[in-house]
């Protein structure tokens, strides 16, 4: 059964249940009913068509923070190879909420980086819930030159509700931390291609999320003023 699913699924879940009920009653009772499961299976992706051609925009947001979506280190797990993770912004510490490394595409060396949110609430509280600090942007952005010096392209992965409003974030340079990158990325001697896996809220995706070229995946989105302002 599905433990989570937002409001607007929840037809499609409860035929979802019925259908899982059928086969187990059928299956202890050694009756055939694949018939009837199959009508049934049919309408259930009829209705997921139907509600998710028909979103509205704040439904989109909320798919956007779905927490059954993939998160940047499943797309590194499924898409590459050899990922070595990179810590640090060798200035004051490791920001959790981005994570980066080096990794092969296709069997092509890439650099990579991306927000990474938590599957539960302890690793949320570990990663900020994807809101980095300034030592994040930092960590990126030396992950960034390293990639220009060694001349590897740049794969970036948004998916950040926002920069980290802390006060100790703001001591530490947030907002100067956003301007250098957004400086350093569009002088940067490499290609960097960004993908909004998620949502992509104000500075928090801007610090990097410069490149040649923005892909967003469907049920995504990216704007400077956060949706729920």
């Amino acid at each position: 059964m599905n433990h989570f699913f937002l409001e607007f699924e929840r037809p499609i879940v409860e035929l979802e249940n019925k259908i899982e009920e059928m086969r187990k009653y059928a299956s202890v009772e050694g009756l055939d009913m694949s018939d009837e499961l199959s009508r049934l299976e049919e309408r259930a992706e009829e209705m997921r068509r139907e509600i998710y051609s028909g979103l509205t925009p704040w439904q989109r947001v909320l798919v956007a923070r779905h927490p059954k979506r993939p998160y940047t280190l499943d797309y590194i797990r499924l898409m590459m190879t050899d990922f070595v993770e990179l810590h640090g912004d060798r200035w004051f510490g490791d920001d959790p909420a981005i994570v980066g490394g080096m990794a092969r595409l296709d069997g092509e060396a890439v650099l990579v980086i991306g927000h990474q949110k938590g599957r539960d609430t302890k690793e949320n509280i570990r990663r900020n819930w994807a809101m980095p600090r300034p030592e994040g942007y930092r960590k990126a952005l030396r992950l960034m030159k390293l990639a220009a010096k060694f001349e590897l392209p740049v794969i970036s992965f948004i998916d950040t509700p926002a920069a980290y409003p802390g006060i100790e974030a703001e001591e530490r340079g947030q907002a100067e931390a956003i301007a250098r990158n957004l400086l350093e990325m569009s002088r940067l001697p490499t290609p960097i291609v960004v993908v909004v896996i998620g949502e992509g809220g104000s500075g928090g995706a801007l610090g990097i999320g410069g490149g040649v070229g923005i892909l967003m995946v469907e049920n995504g989105w990216y704007s400077v003023i956060h949706p729920a302002s």
